[in-house]
């Protein structure tokens, strides 16, 4: 099955960092696609938390994360990552990287309909 697969997951402490990857090596072009995070914590909704164009020069953040968490990817090793610094307990989740053909956008992110999802790597941020 053709999904991008992430990794990195685990626990923190409040205030702490961790940096998650996501590896797209079954997929041809990288840098055809837009890619993205998203995270589900237990009873509540998907949330679409970054998104990074193709080439890596745009990204977008939700209100949520933005000043602590940054995208970034690398088109030639085929390699997405999400960096989170300051992390709360709020930031518990399962977080999934995802690929999309289209552009990077607040609607993209807004209703997260992306080409190919991962299966995700839990976070769990605790003292």
């Amino acid at each position: 099955q053709l999904q991008p697969v992430e990794s990195g997951g685990g626990s923190v402490q409040p205030g702490g960092s961790l940096r998650l990857s996501c590896s797209a090596s079954k997929f041809n072009y990288l840098d055809s696609y837009a890619a993205g995070w998203f995270r589900q914590a237990p009873g509540k909704e998907r949330e679409g938390i970054s998104c990074i164009d193709s080439s890596g020069d745009h990204s977008i953040y939700a209100d949520s994360v933005r000043g602590r968490f940054t995208i970034s990817r690398d088109n030639a090793k085929k390699m997405v990552y999400l960096q989170m610094d300051n992390v709360t307990p709020e930031d518990t989740a399962v977080y999934s990287c995802a690929l999309d053909r289209g552009p990077c956008n607040s609607a993209l992110i807004g209703a997260n309909t992306y080409d190919y999802r991962g299966q995700g790597t839990q976070v769990t941020v605790s003292s």
